[in-house]
């Protein structure tokens, strides 16, 4: 009999431990309760994430959104059939087409509907190319200021490099025309993505999105994962 005692005593001591610990996790600075998919959209929408959607697109943008994170904690929206995103926020960069060729005016172009939307100038003009058997410089103007598209000898991490300044192209004429939003990037390579955000924006998605390489980082921090 007393051991039964003993044993019921141990179980409820265990038990009231259990508990004990799970109020405390909850209490602490590091618990964060995990958001459903419409609060997701909801908070979203209140930091005007969708303020560059389009009003006809407004409801698939933001039910996919909802889906995209219930179903697989994935932050990215709508696509139409042509691959772009009805958000107006998340942009396909296909690096070695931004690399070669007429990619980076293609590009810049893609953009610009973009800044119009903002209220932004990307006036492009004076793009220069000088390249031998080893090395490329890659020059252009944007709004009259001077950008490096690229200038290194030729190597294995080419379409990274531009990949990088691109956005950090972008960013500075963003900077320069007081805007709060900035382009950060997600993917590189031939399904390499982007994406606009302003810094509270950023910070949502990374407080409640896995920080993984399919959702977005600040330029240093993508760098340091990225082996080049």
């Amino acid at each position: 009999m007393e051991s039964k005692i003993i044993l019921v005593v141990g179980l409820l001591f265990a038990a009231f431990r259990l508990y004990a610990q799970k109020s405390e996790n909850k209490n602490s600075d590091n618990y964060i309760k995990k958001l459903s998919g419409k609060e997701i959209v909801s908070e979203l929408n209140r930091l005007n994430f969708f303020n560059l959607t389009d009003k006809k697109d407004l409801k698939i943008v933001k039910d996919d959104f909802e889906k995209s994170y219930d179903e697989l904690s994935f932050f990215e929206g709508h696509m139409r059939d042509d691959l772009s995103f009805t958000d107006n926020r998340f942009y396909f960069i296909d690096s070695e087409t931004l690399f070669e060729g007429e990619g980076l005016i293609q590009y810049l172009e893609t953009i610009k509907v973009l800044f119009n939307k903002l209220n932004l100038k990307l006036l492009i003009s004076d793009e220069f190319e000088d390249q031998t058997d080893k090395h490329l410089l890659h020059k252009i103007k944007l709004n009259g200021k001077e950008h490096i598209a690229f200038n290194n000898n030729f190597g294995n991490y080419d379409w990274t490099i531009a990949y990088l300044n691109f956005i950090e192209m972008l960013n500075d004429q963003l900077r320069m025309q007081g805007s709060k939003e900035q382009f950060y990037p997600i993917s590189c390579g031939n399904d390499g993505r982007i994406v606009l955000l302003t810094k509270e924006q950023f910070e949502f998605v990374k407080a409640n999105y896995p920080n993984d390489y399919n959702h977005p980082k600040e330029i240093i921090d993508w760098k340091d994962g990225f082996d080049y």
